[in-house]
């Protein structure tokens, strides 16, 4: 009984944090908009926040590129690019 009490305390210490990783609709649609320009495409389920408040945008395929791993910051710029 002791163990669950412990398990739920620190599920709900959690909830909160992976609250704030949320990436929001909003922002999905605009990250994008902003990869449909770059002709390139990504997950939605592969876009996470920064701890700077941008995006890290994971296994993003690119028109005649490749793959990469793409940093937005909070305004939806390019700030890295690393290939895959």
């Amino acid at each position: 009984m002791r163990t669950l009490a412990i398990a739920l305390v620190a599920l709900c210490l959690a909830a909160p944090a992976m609250a704030d990783d949320m990436v929001s609709d909003e922002a999905k649609e605009k990250i994008a908009a902003k990869l449909t320009e770059m002709r390139c495409e990504v997950d939605p389920d592969d876009i996470e926040m920064t701890d700077e408040g941008g995006y890290d945008l994971d296994d993003v395929i690119c028109e005649g590129t490749g793959q990469f791993d793409i940093e937005l910051d909070a305004e939806f710029n390019e700030v890295n690019r690393r290939a895959e």
